[in-house]
């Protein structure tokens, strides 16, 4: 078999590991654009191991979640990874809040997340003092670790088991050619392959556009910006302080989040990008930008929830208001105990109707497989989801005989 993922991320070596596993002897190889792998979506998330809180039940993203969490505690103690079960706490503020927490407690029992309870203000206390709430919801499990030192791992295992991760390398057309898929790429050489899997995150769109894949959804970039406690306040959180979501809106809002290596952020806030990769506000590529603004479903997305998208707009430009979503959960918190932090950027696909679509989701376009969506729990799941991509390029391949 001879394959090609495009992508370097910990999902793109994830799956370029599991074919060489599942075939061993193959031909695998990796193309990233980028000088070093992990360097987008991995390598800029807050390290959060989710638990399987959120998601419906029977979802890609629940039983992915919840097999990609065995997979990943496993895999970090076989490679001495560094992983910490800190715990998250969901805290509700008022009796709205506390009726969804209900609603959450159910889904999480109805995906296996094991330990989960509700706390009381006094519980809440006293595993978190500094923490106040009327409700909490503990999910004792949840975890962090550095995911870039995860994805670091997986390249080392594919060359290890005789793929090869080729760096600096973009993908600028794909062609079928008979039984096989031709790459042209920046090098100048094209790459040819009988399989390829793309998982190239905040641009896998435009490129299964160039494999035969429907436009939709398109992926539009948001920028998740972050605080980060001085080092002498982190001990105002122990954990992961995370508020409760907002059913209508897919993402959870400004929490807390203790890190592998000790620090605190705080964040991030959800706002349109001016770039794929628009990971600072000065950030602006016209064609992105253009891309973005001229497709209808953008237009749809932004009458919905224009309300939200200001005031998420707003805690970017006034660190005030980041700070008092920040002190609903920590009423001890000052402006002048966080600084400013690297923020993230969000591969989020959106339908032409204008819908974020919630779950993963996987599109089969012959010899070619796209993961189209892919944001969190992506990073966790990772190696479960790796395990689904291959699985079903294999039965394609099967299929074609």
């Amino acid at each position: 078999m001879s394959c090609v993922v495009v992508g370097a991320g910990i999902v793109g070596l994830a799956v370029a590991r599991e074919v060489l596993i599942r075939r061993p002897g193959s031909s695998v190889v990796v193309l990233e654009k980028e000088h070093q792998v992990g360097l987008h979506q991995t390598g800029h998330n807050s390290g959060v191991v989710h638990a399987g809180v959120y998601y419906q039940p029977g979802s890609l993203k629940a039983t992915l979640c919840r097999r990609g969490v065995a997979l990943l505690r496993e895999y970090t103690a076989e490679h001495d990874i560094a992983y910490q079960e800190l715990g998250k706490a969901i805290v509700a503020r008022d009796a709205t809040e506390e009726a969804r927490l209900a609603d959450l407690l159910a889904r999480a029992r109805a995906n296996g997340v094991p330990g989960v309870q509700l706390l009381g203000p006094d519980g809440l206390r006293d595993r978190e003092p500094h923490v106040r709430g009327r409700v909490a919801l503990l999910s004792p499990h949840t975890a962090v670790v550095d995911f870039g030192q995860v994805a670091r791992s997986l390249a080392a295992d594919v060359a290890r088991l005789g793929g090869e991760v080729r760096l600096g390398t973009a993908v600028t057309g794909i062609a079928r050619r008979g039984e096989k898929v031709v790459l042209a790429t920046t090098s100048g050489q094209d790459v040819v392959a009988g399989q390829v899997i793309l998982c190239a995150g905040l641009h896998v769109d435009r490129l299964a556009t160039l494999a035969g894949g429907d436009p939709s959804p398109r992926i539009l970039p948001f920028r998740g910006e972050y605080y980060r406690l001085r080092p002498e306040r982190s001990s105002l959180v122990r954990g992961l302080i995370y508020p409760v979501p907002d059913p209508r809106y897919p993402f959870l809002g400004v929490h807390l989040t203790r890190r592998i290596d000790g620090t605190v952020d705080v964040g991030p806030n959800a706002v349109l990008a001016l770039a794929r990769e628009g990971y600072r506000r000065r950030d602006v590529r016209l064609g992105d930008l253009l891309a973005t603004l001229g497709y209808p479903g953008f237009a749809r997305l932004a009458a919905r929830h224009w309300r939200t998208g200001a005031q998420e707009m707003l805690g970017s430009l006034l660190k005030g208001r980041f700070v008092a979503a920040a002190r609903h959960y920590v009423p001890e918190l000052t402006s002048a105990d966080l600084v400013r932090a690297p923020a993230g950027v969000r591969a989020q696909a959106v339908d032409r109707r204008g819908d974020l679509v919630d779950d993963f989701r996987i599109e089969i376009m012959g010899r070619v497989v796209a993961v189209r969506n892919a944001p969190s729990p992506a990073a966790t799941s990772s190696l479960a989801i790796a395990e689904h991509v291959v699985e079903r390029a294999l039965a394609a391949a099967t299929e074609r005989g």
